[in-house]
């Protein structure tokens, strides 16, 4: 372990779990979230409905996983057990929906997803997939 990390990892285990909690999660551009799947270093996940997969189509190589849908979080842990090791990266129109999502499971002890900034369509701070023109699947 290099000196940075472990500073890093000495300073997080003495924080308080409140301050923890508080702390930035983990997030990518749209841009830095297409590499990492294309290198096979994340699970991107795309959480959501198939209406809006018609309508836009899914990033390239995304497992749609309708957040909407019954059994939602056990088949997003049924991923962390299919795909040991790896982040989950989670896409959404906005990223709103994925941020959102991200601190609620982070609360719950969920310590491996990435949100990825901008979504599909983007928002005022971040660039969307489309805009970047990366690729998608259509759908169905």
């Amino acid at each position: 372990m290099n000196r940075r990390a472990f500073l890093l990892l000495a300073t997080l285990c003495s924080l308080p779990a409140r301050a923890e909690a508080q702390a930035a999660l983990p997030s990518l551009s749209v841009s830095e979230a297409h590499e990492a799947a294309r290198a096979g270093k994340i699970v991107l996940v795309d959480i959501r409905t198939p209406e809006e997969w018609t309508d836009t189509g899914v990033p390239e190589g995304a497992i749609k996983l309708d957040m909407t849908g019954s059994g939602f979080e056990v088949r997003l842990a049924a991923l962390k057990l299919d795909y040991p090791g790896k982040p989950i990266a989670l896409i959404c129109r906005t990223a709103s929906r994925t941020s959102t999502l991200q601190k609620k499971l982070a609360a719950r002890g969920w310590r491996e997803l990435v949100n990825v900034r901008g979504g599909l369509l983007g928002n005022p701070s971040d660039k969307g997939w489309l805009a970047e023109g990366l690729p998608v699947t259509p759908y169905p």
